[in-house]
């Protein structure tokens, strides 16, 4: 955890190549950024491939999934108003 407030968490997650997050929703909009690797994100309908210097919306409430290409880090803001 990079920042936590009332209003935003800001979190770095690293990941392994193969490694990711199961589908899942937030209660929050949030933005993903990646400073480094290459992962896919899944949204309803849609892959979306992400690189280093990219970034994705993800609403709230909308399940989404990603998985790593290579290894990479996330940068997660959680906006929470």
């Amino acid at each position: 955890m990079i920042i936590s407030r009332r209003s935003v968490n800001i979190t770095l997650f690293p990941f392994d190549e193969n490694e990711g997050l199961s589908e899942h929703t937030a209660p929050f909009d949030a933005v993903v950024t990646i400073p480094g690797g290459k992962c896919e994100v899944w949204v309803p309908g849609q892959t979306c491939p992400i690189k280093e210097g990219d970034a994705i919306i993800l609403p709230a409430d909308i399940p989404h999934a990603l998985s790593a290409v290579t290894k990479f880090k996330m940068s997660l803001t959680m906006i929470k108003e």
